[in-house]
């Protein structure tokens, strides 16, 4: 008589157990869908053209800040502070209303909204192929090697009149890691880690980074005192992203050992972040990196010839795939401690069948 309600609490408990696994599993599928979608637009349709791009928008946003506030350096930097802090939540913002609009309409547009945020905050497909024509260009004529100085300016910020092919190799590959963390890692990895929580914020964090890193491209110089702040706030941001790069792409280059070669030259650059994902190409492809006067990353080396500047585009592609899998991986581990820790009881976006009918829209809140 009494060993039926034990049996019974034993059964509720396991398949509790069991329902939680599968709910933690069908979460993870979806967060796995969105980025492949994300990382699926970009390569078969890049970039919006700049008239159609939100960073596009936010740079003419940012364009009234970018002046001289004070006679005075110090109030100069000051200003800078709000500026960093406040400019970003703009594109946050903006992504989060238009994930959570699509979302009470349909969970399942939320869905598509989620990726189409993510997919505008990444840049791979551009990179990749000015990183091919700027190499390609240096293997030519006369004229071809004129362009390719003209085109590595969109890559690197240098006097390139006076660089040899193999130095203009060596920008482009530069650009080439450095810009995998800023253009894919630095926004597929908070996406990610808070997609299976809440589509709206995981699309703010993503419209936030990017928004970061564009106040970062804009006014983060020297010579720019009222962006210092922004400089910094983008250090910050980037110091996780960086490192995950370089592990990417020692991992997409087969030569994990790069890794324990960078460590060597990874800090020579001025930036703090830039260096690792610079070192470990340079590493894992055996060259030389260098800008002249500021760093020279595995000086043993030789600068990067030809073949080396095609198999580079090569390995930042495999160091993509690879990057995805980390930021699922670590969604993955933070999903499952926050259901156990009792944080969360699982995503709920996770639970849409698409072939069952929506709820209605006063049901909806449900879903976020």
């Amino acid at each position: 008589m009494n060993s039926s309600p034990k049996v019974s609490d034993s059964n509720d408990d396991h398949c509790t157990s069991s329902s939680g696994r599968t709910r933690e599993g069908r979460l993870m599928v979806t967060t796995a869908i969105l980025l492949a979608v994300a990382l699926a637009l970009d390569h078969v349709a890049g970039e919006p053209r700049n008239a159609f791009h939100p960073v596009a928008w936010l740079g003419r946003l940012i364009a009234p800040f970018d002046r001289e506030w004070s006679e005075h350096e110090r109030y100069q930097r000051l200003v800078g502070i709000p500026i960093a802090l406040v400019v970003p939540l703009v594109p946050a913002a903006a992504a989060a209303g238009f994930v959570l609009t699509a979302t009470v309409l349909s969970p399942l547009a939320g869905i598509g909204a989620a990726a189409l945020v993510l997919w505008l905050t990444i840049s791979l497909r551009s990179l990749l192929e000015l990183t091919d024509e700027v190499v390609r260009a240096t293997a030519g004529s006369a004229a071809a090697l004129e362009t390719a100085r003209d085109r590595v300016r969109g890559l690197v910020g240098r006097d390139t009149t006076s660089l040899s092919p193999a130095e203009l190799r060596s920008g482009a590959l530069e650009s080439a890691a450095e810009n995998l963390a800023d253009g894919l890692v630095a926004t597929l990895l908070p996406f990610a880690l808070l997609a299976p929580f809440s589509l709206p914020a995981a699309a703010a964090a993503a419209a936030w980074v990017k928004g970061v890193n564009t106040l970062d491209s804009m006014l983060g110089y020297p010579s720019k005192p009222h962006g210092t702040a922004s400089a910094r706030l983008d250090d910050f941001v980037m110091w996780v992203p960086a490192r995950l790069s370089a592990v990417a792409i020692a991992l997409g280059a087969g030569a994990p050992l790069a890794l324990r070669c960078a460590a060597t030259w990874a800090r020579t650059p001025p930036s703090p972040n830039s260096g690792w994902p610079m070192a470990t190409l340079a590493c894992a492809l055996s060259v030389r990196l260098r800008k002249r006067d500021v760093y020279d990353l595995n000086p043993d080396a030789e600068l990067p010839a030809l073949e080396d500047g095609e198999r580079a585009t090569s390995v930042i592609r495999a160091a993509a795939v690879v990057s995805a899998v980390l930021a699922l991986v670590l969604a993955t581990g933070v999903a499952v401690l926050a259901a156990q820790f009792g944080i969360v009881d699982g995503p709920l976006i996770a639970e849409i069948h698409l072939l069952q009918p929506q709820p209605p829209l006063a049901e909806a809140g449900q879903w976020l």
